[in-house]
């Protein structure tokens, strides 16, 4: 029964932070982000926030840095708007780090064509 609450409750968080980072913050630094995932470890004190965020690295971490100036506001809007005995501390992460993701496009057309990177001739 407790691993059902805290399905719904994450997933609850999930909707709630992805209406709130991408319609209601207005600050500039903060690109189009997708909340991936919403962790709850057991004790539920803190609440692990997974996002993937659009734009080059350094966007990318303006944006993180954002997020984490805005989490009092973010968590005081996410307790009001859902009925939970006690609001967790959150903390924010990037879904895949800076620097893989923009080496994703790449690793990615290689993969499709099939063929393994280039070695320099020795």
């Amino acid at each position: 029964m407790e691993n059902h609450r805290h399905e719904r409750l994450a997933e609850t968080l999930r909707l709630e932070l992805a209406e709130i980072i991408n319609y209601e913050l207005t600050d500039p630094r903060i690109q189009t982000v997708a909340v991936t995932e919403v962790f709850l470890p057991p004790g539920g004190k803190q609440v692990h926030i997974r996002l993937a965020i659009e734009g080059s690295t350094k966007e990318q971490e303006e944006t993180l840095k954002a997020l984490e100036r805005a989490t009092g506001f973010i968590r005081q809007t996410v307790a009001e708007r859902i009925d939970v005995f006690r609001m967790p501390d959150i903390k924010f992460f990037a879904d895949v780090s800076p620097g893989i993701r923009a080496k994703s496009s790449t690793i990615m057309r290689r993969i499709r064509r099939g063929r393994p990177k280039e070695s320099p001739a020795s």
